[in-house]
């Protein structure tokens, strides 16, 4: 049985990508600007695209070897221009996906989504006053894109972290690649891609992780051996790093801590656990700490609402497995009224379309929780997970509800 938050609502996606690749964007003026939210860390932020080529075969073309596109985003000096949302490229892909009934269900043509600038700068000296700073990765869902979930890991940065985004070619909706190349989504409905598809997540992560390693002690990983930003080289602390994941990419957190130890603390947004098969870390537990962030669930026909926690099984059984065999620090952090997609930057840019999407549209993306709300109330538990499990500093955020955040609560 699938579970529909990590494959249904993400393949809604693939299949607008694949099905209307020969849309015809409209004309309409004025475009919907898009604009994404400031910072709330005290430090600038930098980033820098790596572009990694694994020795192993890629799972979907076995002629060829694996390659990777990551982005790496850092506390920075300051300085640099703003850096692109989404290249042309992606952006041109991803608005062939909007018009499915299924997903946004507007025109194509109707966003900029291409002249949206990210709060984070390209060409920007690495911040040093700290000598190392943790590591994060981060893993989108199937039929997203890294680009989509800015919102947290630009803002993790800005709280003095190393954030590390994977795009996973074949199953992001699109991975553009230095010399133009752009891989789209061969996404497919059945247990032998699911399970196809997490081998070759987990193998993408532990890669990274080699390759992190290569690029502290000085080497340069880039395919194209382009610079690297000033004083990044050296300032990763890799010892034990964190990971975290929306849908598919919260199964590919767990399921990577379970296979590698330098993996210390995950997240998993609402995402199922047993994509295809039922996963180790379901089976086993993990013994490292661990965050569950569930949405809510709408049956379509009847508006009645199911909450995704460890205490209901209707419509994800893995959760309450996982929570069964877990075996470190746990918490499973509900967001009330919000929806699947809502753990991605569409959370501030679906609001920004208002005046073109139809009716139920914004619920069925991303709920009916204050948008402004759920993003303050993200990025706090994100920042402070890592901040306790990797920095040993506690906020005392998951000590209980919090009244700063009145649509999250702990579900015990």
């Amino acid at each position: 049985m699938f579970d529909r938050r990590v494959f249904g609502a993400a393949v809604g996606l693939v299949a607008g990508v694949g099905l209307l690749a020969a849309a015809t964007p409209i004309s309409v003026s004025p475009r919907v600007r898009l604009t994404l939210p400031g910072l709330s860390g005290r430090y600038p932020v930098g980033t820098v695209d790596l572009h990694l080529v694994d020795s192993r075969p890629d799972p979907w073309q076995l002629s060829e070897r694996r390659e990777l596109m990551v982005t790496v985003t850092y506390p920075a000096q300051g300085g640099g221009e703003l850096a692109d949302w989404m290249s042309p490229r992606v952006a041109s892909a991803f608005d062939q996906s909007v018009p499915d009934p299924t997903f946004l269900d507007i025109p194509a043509g109707v966003a900029d989504w291409g002249g949206t600038k990210r709060p984070a700068m390209v060409s920007a000296g690495v911040d040093r006053t700290q000598e190392m700073w943790p590591v994060v990765l981060f893993s989108h869902g199937l039929g997203m894109l890294r680009e989509l979930d800015t919102v947290l890991t630009d803002d993790l940065a800005s709280h003095g972290y190393v954030v590390v985004s994977l795009s996973h070619p074949h199953d992001s909706a699109a991975v553009e690649f230095p010399d133009g190349r752009v891989v789209t989504s061969s996404a497919e409905s059945s247990v032998e891609f699911l399970q196809r598809t997490m081998e070759a997540r987990i193998a993408d992560t532990r890669f990274v992780l080699d390759e992190l390693t290569r690029l502290n002690r000085g080497d340069n990983p880039d395919a194209e051996r382009h610079p690297l930003p000033t004083g990044l080289v050296g300032a990763l602390k890799l010892s034990v790093m964190g990971m975290f994941g929306h849908s598919l990419g919260g199964c590919t957190t767990a399921e990577s801590m379970y296979y590698d130890r330098r993996i210390g603390a995950g997240i998993n947004f609402d995402g199922g656990m047993s994509p295809g098969k039922v996963g180790e870390s379901v089976q086993y537990g993990l013994d490292r700490p661990f965050l569950l962030v569930g949405s809510d669930f709408v049956y379509p026909a009847t508006g009645d609402t199911l909450e995704h926690s460890h205490t209901s099984t209707d419509i994800d059984p893995s959760w309450m497995e996982f929570w069964t065999y877990q075996r470190a620090w746990k918490r499973d952090l509900h967001f009330d009224g919000a929806a699947h997609n809502g753990f991605t930057d569409l959370q501030v840019v679906v609001p920004q379309l208002a005046r073109v999407l139809k009716r139920g549209a914004q619920q069925r993306e991303i709920g009916r929780i204050d948008p402004e709300q759920s993003v303050s109330a993200q990025r706090a538990y994100v920042a402070a997970f890592f901040d306790l499990h990797l920095k040993h500093s506690d906020s005392h955020l998951f000590d209980g509800d919090n009244p700063l955040y009145p649509n999250t609560r702990f579900i015990p």
